[in-house]
């Protein structure tokens, strides 16, 4: 697949001036306007399969657990608020960054920086193994929603409920073979930037100026404050952040191959597999990323479901637009 330079430009220029536009308009103020130290201390380690995973811990010990899996270019600071009102309430919860953010680590240099879904949800399954979890709700957003959709949809033993933002994200290259409509087209503008090699060289120098940008495009009515951002955006300067998102965006379009280990898995999530276990899909009234409507996904929830529309300019970072309705919809799913 071939990408001129004027696509890539004119891509750029209308995705630009959509955030210009979001940026006349009337702002959703965040809260709070600052961002307040981390809630969990000092951050935990534990190797678990071929990585040695940061994460942050809060609650008892023997409460029930919730992880919490973070999206892209985001950290495990979109649950600084969430975390704290789930341990509160009695929660064990965990906040791990994935593979390619934050502390996280790869145990060898040889390991192939791979991406692709089935990687990112075993790494879940991993995670919990190595802290002897048998079972755990999973709730998550962007990347995050992703893996613990597929982790409910191929190993709903380990998932006691899930909370899903944007309901049901799994795919396949198959299915992202497809082309959209112009429209929706436009809004993977950065996965077919990061498809060329300008994109790649691009992202590495530009990370944090990139990474602001989807902010803005995703969640166009919250006015995260600098502090707020560069405390995600640290996480970004991982040694492997750019070959990971790279080969993430990349795999979807079959651009780059996967690891034998994985196929099994991702031939089985080609089938698009049902999930089982309680679910709560959330969706925010101001998403501005690319995602799938309600109706379109619901039928592929097969066990007790909700669907929850959350209000008031709330984008695609939605756990830390709407901390409060996100920690609800935890406490509820564990219910349902």
């Amino acid at each position: 697949m071939k990408f001129t330079h004027a696509l890539l430009a004119g891509a750029l220029v209308l995705s630009l001036a959509s955030a210009s536009h979001a940026e006349d308009s009337p702002a959703r103020p965040s809260t709070p306007q600052a961002a307040s130290p981390a809630p969990w201390g000092a951050l935990k380690h534990i190797r678990a399969g071929v990585l040695d995973v940061a994460y942050a811990q809060m609650g008892p010990a023997d409460g029930p657990v919730v992880i919490l899996l973070h999206g892209w270019p985001y950290d495990i600071h979109s649950y600084a608020e969430v975390a704290p009102n789930l341990a509160a309430k009695g929660y064990r919860v965990l906040v791990p960054y994935a593979r390619g953010y934050g502390e996280t680590r790869f145990l060898s240099d040889s390991t192939t920086r791979n991406a692709e879904p089935a990687a990112l949800a075993e790494d879940v399954i991993d995670f919990m193994d190595a802290l002897h979890i048998q079972q755990a709700e999973l709730a998550g957003f962007d990347w995050g929603a992703r893996s613990a959709d597929i982790v409910a949809a191929l190993w709903p033993e380990r998932v006691k409920a899930l909370v899903t933002v944007s309901g049901y994200l799994i795919g396949s290259q198959e299915s992202g073979a497809t082309p959209l409509p112009p429209k929706a087209e436009l809004q993977w503008w950065y996965q077919y930037y990061f498809a060329t090699e300008r994109g790649r060289i691009g992202y590495d120098k530009y990370r944090h100026d990139f990474a602001k940008l989807i902010w803005q495009l995703a969640s166009p009515k919250w006015s995260f404050d600098d502090v707020t951002f560069e405390r995600s955006a640290a996480a970004l300067n991982n040694p492997d952040q750019v070959a990971i998102a790279i080969h993430n965006y990349r795999w979807r379009l079959d651009l780059a191959k996967g690891e034998t280990k994985y196929e099994a898995v991702e031939k089985r999530l080609a089938q698009f597999p049902a999930i089982t276990v309680p679910t709560i899909a959330l969706e925010g009234d101001a998403n501005g990323a690319p995602h799938p409507q309600p109706e379109a996904y619901a039928s592929k929830f097969t066990g007790k479901y909700q669907f929850r529309l959350i209000s008031a300019g709330i984008g695609h970072n939605l756990p830390q637009e709407a901390p409060q309705a996100f920690t609800q919809a935890v406490i509820d799913a564990d219910q349902l």
